[in-house]
Parts: structure tokens; sequence; C-alpha cells
């Protein structure tokens, strides 16, 4: 737009000179234009104009129904009426785990008795209560309830066990927990740390003498609760839904605000965005916990009508079976669950489903052609996104590689930016006014997005920790007194504006579809280890996503028992968490202020040609941690050993 009013004033400049007509003019203006980089700007504008336009109209369609439910203050209950009205009878969840099919009344009816059973035991708008439990219809369900009467749910991941699980209780302040049967031995084993008394209820037929004293069963209680809509709270559109955690470089998990504006932007660019169908069938296999599984997937079906078929874990081998099974058009997938399903030995399912669209995040673009020819998937709908981040992206149109795009010819329609940082700490480099500076094409930098609390779609609700809400902001960032939402992601932008995944600052790093916590293990390990000096990060190894953990242990007397070590990791940590690679040393260098430096650790890696330490792989299938030779070495490189 710089350029187009360049050559406007020129134009005029020219005519005003010259005294040249209109026409000989636009000649000239035409020849300079062309000959001053304008042939390169009219190729990205041919190539790139149809995208744009469709991105900015996705932008203006949501902006629009945002307005409108912010001034009608509609929450998400409201909205997910407005469905069930529309199609009481249609199938709304259908769980693959045991074959149970929810109409949009039904699931209507059941949150209709967690809210009038919650509002009889007392509980009111704004309290919290923890879902604690594995997916299946009656998730949904329970926190769409709690969201009729105004309580927020607390989204418990439900691997973590022991403190890590207790402080996710804490910080939320939950008033009580509702956990599934599956999860009653990791509650045993929490009850006696959580500080203060809460409620406790159990869904699924269980023994009393197998959960905490004072559980009460909340199957016969629901069964008995009154099916009728619940008198509203009067909440509104930007009040509290519920909280998601997630993996931060502060250690422990970090509990994310999620608005109801929140939920309704996220899912709603992704249906608009990639042209989703009121026909399409959703398989969402993701855990519910997270954004991706609860948002981008089930707000599919509580906010647009579609049908949604909840896995209760990945399976590869079952995968396609279920797709062809429940007739999916679309399946959900991180980058993990891709390469998962290409290493499976080929088999007839995978050629007789009816999916049209791969829908996530993650897919490496090494693997990105074999996996939609061999599957026979037209489109990748890949997105960049975070539970908490005003900046998302999608590649709505199928461009190989890319996470995303910001226009290149109407960049101001969506105010983001990749910004120069510091390679070294991670740091924004700022020019002379003390102004970020944007990356060109090709450079690499860290992702942020303007932030304007007035707009549900520029807005940052941060997180129930208010420092750590902080050390996501940056002010003077476009302009100065401006704010912006820090990503804490690398990414590189090219000449169209398609944005590519680089890597992941700070010391948070992805496995097995995970982020994970190096100060949270650090702190664990060195527990487990007797307060022993633990440097936890990520190393790459070849043919992987994410980065595989890797932790350097300082023990000078070489005594750690690690068949031990191994044992006590599964009772503290889920297995994404658990260190892939272990390095034991004499002593941990550290910096004056007593900070471990872990840069040159990171850059050596787990090369045993190159480290002199001791080295030792987890050996997924033996369950313990076996020295990791130089043959060892070979085979990981060559994708020969499991990991």
């Amino acid at each position: 737009m710089l350029r187009v009013a360049s050559c406007t004033a020129l134009l005029l400049l020219l005519k005003k000179a010259l005294g040249l007509p209109w026409f000989q003019s636009v000649g000239a203006v035409l020849v300079f234009y062309l000959g001053s980089g304008g042939w390169k700007f009219m190729r990205i504008f041919y190539k790139t104009i149809r995208r744009d336009l469709w991105g900015a109209f996705t932008l203006v369609r949501v902006k629009l129904q945002v307005r409108k439910h912010l001034r009608e203050r509609n929450t998400i209950p409201d909205i997910f009426h407005e469905c069930v009205k529309r199609h009481p009878n249609k199938t709304a969840l259908i769980f693959e785990g045991t074959g149970a099919s929810w109409t949009f009344r039904e699931l209507d009816e059941f949150s209709n008795a967690v809210a009038n059973f919650l509002h009889a035991e007392g509980f009111r708008s704004g309290d919290v209560i923890a879902l604690f439990m594995e997916n299946c219809n009656e998730y949904v369900g329970l926190w769409l309830g709690m969201a009729k009467i105004g309580v927020e749910a607390a989204l418990i991941n439900f691997n973590l066990r022991l403190d890590a699980l207790e402080y996710c209780f804490s910080v939320s302040n939950s008033k009580a927990v509702i956990f599934g049967k599956e999860m009653s031995q990791a509650m045993c084993d929490v009850h006696s740390l959580m500080g203060k008394p809460v409620h406790l209820y159990c869904f699924g037929e269980g023994d009393s003498k197998t959960v905490p004293v004072g559980t009460e069963f909340l199957d016969s209680i629901l069964q008995s609760a009154s099916r009728h809509p619940p008198k509203g709270p009067g909440r509104s559109f930007t009040d509290k839904l519920f909280y998601i955690y997630t993996s931060g470089t502060t250690g422990l998990p970090k509990a994310a605000i999620v608005v109801h504006s929140r939920y309704f932007r996220m899912a709603a660019l992704v249906h608009y965005g990639f042209s989703m169908r009121s026909d399409d069938v959703v398989y969402d296999c993701l855990p519910l916990y997270h954004s991706a599984g609860n948002i981008v997937g089930i707000g599919q079906c509580l906010l647009h009508g579609l049908t949604v078929v909840i896995k209760k874990k990945f399976s590869a081998s079952r995968f396609w079976d279920d797709c062809a099974k429940y007739n999916c058009t679309i399946v959900q997938y991180i980058g993990e669950i891709c390469r998962y399903l290409l290493n499976q030995p080929v088999r007839e399912a995978e050629s007789q489903h009816r999916v049209r669209m791969a829908l996530g995040n993650g897919l490496r673009p090494a693997i990105w052609a074999e996996f939609t020819s061999r599957f026979r998937i037209p489109q990748v709908a890949e997105f960049y996104g975070a539970t908490e981040c005003n900046c998302s992206l999608g590649n709505f149109d199928n461009h190989v590689g890319a996470c995303g795009f910001n226009s290149r010819i109407l960049p101001f329609v969506y105010p983001i930016r990749l910004m120069k940082v510091n390679e070294e700490t991670m740091e924004l480099i700022r020019d002379a006014q003390g102004l970020c500076i944007p990356c060109k094409p090709g450079e690499p930098g860290q992702l942020v997005g303007r932030i304007i609390q007035s707009d549900p779609l520029r807005r940052f609700d941060g997180y129930v920790n208010e420092g750590a809400t902080n050390k996501k902001i940056a002010s003077d960032v476009f302009k100065c007194g401006d704010m912006a939402y820090l990503t804490g992601d690398v990414l590189v932008m090219d000449d169209l504006g398609y944005m590519y995944f680089r890597d992941r600052t700070g010391d948070t790093f992805r496995w097995k579809g995970e982020n994970v916590s190096t100060t949270e293990v650090e702190g664990t390990l060195s527990r487990l280890l007797g307060q022993a000096d633990v440097v936890v990060y990520g190393v790459e190894i070849p043919g992987t996503e994410g980065r595989a953990g890797m932790a350097a242990i300082a023990d000078p007397n070489s005594a750690c028992d690690l068949e031990k070590f191994a044992k006590d990791l599964k009772k503290s940590l889920p297995a994404y968490a658990h260190p892939v690679f272990l390095r034991i040393l004499p002593e941990v260098n550290k910096t004056g202020t007593y900070k471990f430096q872990k840069t040159e650790m990171k850059n050596e890696g787990f090369n045993p040609h190159s480290v002199k330490d001791a080295l030792y792989v987890l050996d997924s299938q033996q369950g313990r941690y076996t020295p990791l030779t130089p043959d060892m070495y070979s085979r990981i490189q060559t994708s020969k050993f499991k990991l």
C-alpha cells in the first residue's frame, strides 16, 4: 500500500511538473514503478491477492459475529442452545471407546443436569471446579454444564501426578474436583498433599474403598437431577469460561484463562477459514484438556453443529478404521500423529475413508507430501496458535510446509509481525527509537501480536498468575506506548508472506505432542536424586518431531542408581517428560548468578564421539536406561532404534 501511495504521489508530480496528459503520465509512472522493483510487487500481488482477501473476509466475518455476541451478552452455552434448537436430534458426539452416541438434545440435557446439581450443591458463578478425567462425551457435558451456571472449569492434564497435580488444583483455587474413576489412584496419591479440603466427585462406577474418603459418585446423582435449563448466571461474552494449563518457563504448568469470546474466536476462525461444512464429521483423538481438542475440535460441535467423534486416546493402528467406521471427513492431528501414522504398515482401511481434510499443527514439511499422498487427503489445514495467544495463523490455501501467512500487500489488516531477536538471549532487538525491528523475508524472528484489550480478536487474557502474564507482554513494539504478546516462538516468512515454524524459545520444548517445561523436570529430577544439580534441555533427533529431553546430572562419584531412578520417574512425571538421554558429569557449569549454562551442552547433544561424559538412552521397551554406545548412536541417527 505504501508503494501504491508513492506511485500516486509521483503521478501527480509528473503531471504538474511536465504538463503531460494523464495517459502519458500513467505510462511514465508505470515504467518508473516496474523499473524500481514493481515487478516483484506485482508478482506478490498476483500470487497472494486471492489468499489475502479470503483471510481478510474470514477475519471480518468472525469480527462481526463477535460484535453481535458482545452486544447481546451471549456465552458459549447460549450459542450452543441455538444449535440445539436448529437440530435437536442430530448426532453431536460419538465416543469411540464405548460407541455411545449423543444427540444435541441429549448433550444439552446432560449438561443441564450437571448445572442443576452443582447449583443445588452451592456452587455459584465465579467458582472453580477442576476436571480431571480422560476423554469421553461426559467430559464435554461436565464443563458445559458448569458454564451454564457460570462455574469455571480447570481442565487438568490427566498425565499429571503428585506435586504438579496438586499445584494445578491449588493455583486455580478449585473448590471441588470431578475426576474419572480411571484417575482414582492418582487422586488417592495426591489427596494428602492438598492443603485445603475440597469437594470430591467421582464419575464412573467405582468402589468407595478405591477413592479418597468423602468422595461422592456422580453417576446416580445426575440421573435424578433436573434436566430443565438452569437459570442463567448473567455472564457476558468476555467473562471466564475455563482454564487450560500450558507449560512455560516458570516451571510448573500455567493456568491460561480462556474467556467465552476467545473460545468462539478460535473455533470460528478455523471453521470459516478452512471452509468447514455442516455435514462434516470431525475425528478428535486429541486430549480434551488441550485447546486443540476441546476448542478447535469440540468447538465445531458446540458452535457450528458438526458431529464430533471423540477418541479416548490416539491409536495409530485404529486411526483409519475409526475414520471409515464413523464416516469422518475431517481428522485432527499434531505433528507426531502424522509421523506415527506413516510408520504403520500399509493397510486397506487407509484408502477406504472419506477424509477430505487433516486439521492441526506441527506437520513437518519433510513428510507433508508423503502424508497427503499415501492417505489420499486433499487438504492439510495447518495452523499456528496457542491457548492464550492473540496472533494465530492459518494455512488457508493448502501451501505445503506453511503454518499460516501474513499479507505482504495488506499487512495492516492483521497486526502481527516477526521481530528480530538476539539468537543467544532471545531478547527482542530494538532500534535507536526503542522500537522493535521487523524481520525481512527469510530472516527468522519471534512472532508477536499487538494487544488491543477492547478488541476480542486482539486481547490477551493471560494467566491466573499475574507474573506469568507480564512475562508474555512487551511494550513499545510496533509504536511507542503500545503492547504486544510474545509467542516465544521463532518463525520465518518467505517473499509471499507464508510463515514457517522454526523453533521454540525459552525453557520449553515440544516432545510427543506435549510442551515440556525444563524447569519443572529439573526440579523433579533433582528431588529424586537427592537435590543434585540437574540441567534439562531438548535435543534434535533425525526423523522425529520436536526435541527429545536430555538431562545432564552432576554426580561426582558416579553413584547414581539408574534402575531406581527410572522407576521413580514413572511415579513422578508423565511419560513425555521423561528424559530420553542422560549425561552423567562431575559438575554443571554455572554463571555468576548461579544459573546453569546449558547452551554448550545443547550444542554437543548426545554424540558419544564428542561427549566424553557417560551417556545413557532410555530403552522404552525395557523401561530402563542403557549405555549410549557409538553403535547405539548410529542406530538412533538412522531411526533403527525406537525411542
